[in-house]
Parts: structure tokens; sequence; C-alpha cells
């Protein structure tokens, strides 16, 4: 029996982990990292998010996911998306979709799009991955805010997001 662990040999075992990542913040990348222990590959799908008002363009948050998680030997490559992440994974050769879950609201929320994504598409699985413990109550959402408010993010976030949060001469 082949599973999303045991895909048939020579089959490359792809996951894509998608969201809007504005910004990527360390949790984030601990799970997708993570997740690339597990898969042959992992692709960080970027949303392009037209619904959400967010702070980085699609291409500045790619880049900055980039090069947050450079140094995998390949294995995590990003790329943009938009639309139904089940179609997305259907033209990657997807076999898995990894969430990232960091409490109940989380896993409440993620529980029923599995279903749905499973209703969709049900070739593939959804992998729940909790980050490591001390990165768990960190969100995009709090960062940003911190950020603005002069905060230190820099234990939140990779040195190349904490740059890129920091508030230009003209906005301080």
């Amino acid at each position: 029996m082949n599973s999303v662990l045991s895909p048939a040999s020579g089959t490359p075992r792809i996951a894509v982990y998608s969201g809007t990542f504005d910004p990527l913040t360390l949790g984030h990348e601990d799970v997708a990292r993570r997740a690339a222990t597990l898969f042959d590959e992992v692709i960080i799908a970027v949303a392009a998010a037209h619904h959400k008002k967010t702070r980085f363009s699609l291409k500045e948050r790619m880049d900055m996911a980039a090069a947050a998680t450079a140094g995998t030997a390949g294995r995590i490559r990003v790329l943009p998306f938009d639309g139904l992440i089940m179609d997305f994974c259907r033209q990657q050769g997807a076999c898995a979709v990894v969430r990232g879950i960091r409490n109940l609201t989380d896993f409440d929320y993620e529980a029923q799009m599995a279903a749905m994504n499973r209703k969709l598409n049900p070739a593939v699985e959804t992998v729940f991955l909790l980050p490591q413990a001390e990165l768990q109550c960190i969100s995009s959402t709090l960062v940003r805010e911190i950020a603005t408010l002069g905060g230190d993010v820099s234990r939140m976030v990779s040195p190349v997001v904490a740059a890129r949060l920091q508030p230009s001469p003209l906005q301080a």
C-alpha cells in the first residue's frame, strides 16, 4: 500500500506549504524545513492574496521566503499561486499539503479546510506540523503590528525579513 510517506518507487514526494506569508516567520520556516525532511521537495506556495491587503507585494514576499530558506540543498522552492490550492497541487504533482498548527483555533480551521480539500482532490493528503514550542505564539499579523510600532521582531523572523520590516527613513 502506498502512502504519502512511502510512495511508488521513483516518484518524488512533493508537498505544498501555502500561505500569504506576509511576512514569513520563524514558525513558517520551522514547518517548511521540517517538512523538507519528510518529503523530497517542499514548495512554499505564496498566495497572490487578492482578497487581503498585504504589507508586502507578492514578489517581495516570495523574495523574502526564498532568502529565508536558502541553503536547504534545493529541497525547498518558492512559487507564486493564485486560485485553489488543490489545482496548484495537481499542477505541481504534489502528494501532500503541509499546514502549520499553532493552537486549537488553527486546528479547527485547518481540519475543515483539509476535509474540503480532500473532497476536491482525494489524492492529496494534508499533513499537520506543529512549530517548535517557542515559535507557536508567532503570527505574521503580530509580527507586522510589533514592527509597525517599532518593536524588536528579530527573534520572530529571519534577519532578511527583519531588515525589510524596518521603517524606511521617510516613514520614521
